[in-house]
């Protein structure tokens, strides 16, 4: 296939640093939109809903309405972590048995029945209605104007975008409405998108109700039929989202939030809870001896996690006794500081998932860590027909084995690797950091790693964002490590003594390597500090 050239360009950026509200993204107007709901009085909430909107219409290649999202809200007022899970279910004709007599031993990536309910349009709604301030036409107002008027769309985006139309978009239902003539805008481009602004106008003067009933909900409903699905217009019309606990691990002295099950922010904690013991500030950040012990709590990490993540409604995961000191402990005993450990297993312990990430904070302190997701960039491609927006593919994730804890099942949330990520002061509840990694299974690893940059290190989040770093490519507990360029040399050498395969990654397909972003805030003086992901398009900013 003739994809477009990767861009080649080289970036070195300075943190951002400001006190009256900041918020960073992967895309500039998308950044801009949420910074003019906070000129209009928004709270962090709104202002990330007018950024998740605004990034549907900029960076479609990895988000929109069509999809899931997740968010963890601090609430400066109460210091108070909040978890929403905005993600969808099964259809309920979808079964195991269906499959099988459909003669369906795995799910096709792009196959109508990896449909889930998409969340996305009940999460903005829910986020805006119990921490916003602003109406909800307001919030999405940005957002409708981009999509109507048009944007020139960003060279990264544009790249990815020229993959999704000879990809997806060439084959799947209405996938024509997301090109210019069955081909990707190029670089600098305008794109207009009649369809979405329509959709989110609808949102806005209805609600959810308006996505997930009435014409968009039969559109939905349609075009998964045309294609062989399996989803009703009552799936749509039953789904909530859900105000969950969030969960948390304590690491020198600060607590790192997640989102619980079934997302896979787990994992990052698992690993931050095995490497408390190591003196890490002691070791060099680019040396073998570091990059081997993290690489090893994270296959760790991930070998209990692509176990125990499902619908929790479902398939409870013992999330006390995970997060226990004690297991950490363990898990950690399991570390041979010079070799990698070739079988990894999960642990028993005993009870007592292409996407877009942004960080918003208020004038307030309020923080919210956003994640919105259509899963593999356009997700199926399919294309409710003139709503301007792919359906996700995310029911990918499901494990169809039926002993697993994450067994499609009818009503269930699969397994999803979208997560935000949130860091507060273990003493105080004081915010300190709202952050993100997106990309897949990256998520979890880029948590951990940008983590030990700022709170084990004390870099500032652009420098946190910039360091090289490692992937474990899909999710396991599997040896091979892929390593971003900018790792010395003499560490890819010492790590592949040590027994970890390599595989050396430079260019555009250091996305693999995830694209985040930081804003982190001084609890004695409330300045802000903000950095963006150079492997992406977007910046933070600042009022």
């Amino acid at each position: 296939m003739n994809f477009l050239p990767i861009p080649d360009f080289v970036s070195r950026r300075s943190p951002v640093v400001g006190r009256g509200g900041m918020l960073a993204s992967s895309q500039p107007l998308a950044t801009a939109a949420g910074l003019t709901v906070l000129r209009a009085g928004g709270s962090a909430a709104d202002a990330a809903v007018a950024t998740a909107a605004a990034l549907n219409v900029t960076e479609p290649t990895s988000t929109g309405i069509g999809g899931d999202c997740f968010a963890l809200y601090y609430e400066a007022a109460t210091r108070q972590v909040h978890a929403l899970n905005g993600s969808g279910r099964a259809p309920a004709a979808l079964s195991l048995d269906l499959l099988n007599q459909q003669g369906l031993t795995e799910l096709p990536l792009y196959h109508a029945h990896t449909v889930t309910v998409p969340g996305a349009a009940a999460g903005w709604c829910d986020t805006v209605a119990r921490f916003g301030r602003l109406p909800l036409g307001q919030v999405l107002a940005p957002a409708i104007e981009l999509a109507e008027a048009g944007f020139p769309v960003a060279p990264v985006t544009s790249y990815f975008w020229a993959r999704g139309a000879q990809n997806q978009l060439s084959r799947a239902s209405n996938g024509h409405e997301l090109t210019i003539e069955g081909r990707a805008p190029r670089p600098g481009e305008i794109f207009r998108n009649p369809g979405l602004a329509r959709t989110l106008r609808r949102l806005a003067e209805g609600g959810a109700e308006a996505f997930y009933q009435g014409e968009i909900a039969e559109a939905i409903v349609a075009v998964l039929a045309e294609a062989g699905g399996a989803m009703s217009a009552a799936d749509l019309a039953a789904h909530q989202s859900s105000w969950d606990e969030p969960i948390f691990a304590d690491y020198h002295g600060l607590r790192v939030w997640e989102c619980p099950p079934n997302g896979q922010g787990l994992a990052a904690l698992l690993a931050l809870n095995i490497l408390e013991d190591f003196d890490l500030a002691s070791l060099d950040p680019l040396g073998p001896e570091r990059w081997h012990l993290m690489v090893e709590a994270m296959r760790l990490a991930f070998a209990d996690t692509r176990w125990f993540v499902a619908d929790p409604a479902m398939n409870p995961a013992p999330l006390e006794a995970l997060l226990s000191k004690d297991y950490a402990a363990q898990r950690r005993a399991l570390i041979d500081p010079g070799r990698a450990v070739a079988d990894v297993a999960r642990g028993r312990p005993t009870a007592g998932s292409d996407t877009v990430y942004f960080s918003v904070v208020d004038g307030e302190g309020n923080a919210c860590s956003f994640i919105n997701s259509n899963y593999h960039g356009f997700g199926t491609g399919m294309v409710p027909k003139g709503w301007g927006f792919t359906l996700q593919n995310r029911g990918y994730g499901f494990s169809l084995d039926p002993a697993h804890p994450n067994a499609l099942a009818p009503g269930k949330r699969p397994y999803h690797t979208i997560i935000p990520a949130m860091i507060t002061h273990a003493d105080s509840g004081d915010l300190f950091a709202s952050y993100g990694v997106m990309g897949g299974y990256m998520q979890p690893q880029g948590h951990m790693q940008v983590a030990v940059g700022l709170i084990d290190d004390g870099l500032d989040p652009q420098a946190a964002l910039d360091r090289p770093r490692f992937c474990i490519e899909d999710g396991s507990a599997a040896l091979e490590l892929a390593v971003e360029h900018g790792l010395p040399e003499s560490t890819q050498a010492q790590l592949a003594a040590m027994g970890h395969p390599l595989k050396a990654v430079d260019g555009l397909p250091r996305a693999l390597f995830g694209r985040g972003q930081v804003i982190l805030r001084e609890r004695e003086t409330g300045v802000l500090w903000g950095g963006s992901d150079p492997r992406a398009d977007g910046l933070a900013m600042t009022l």
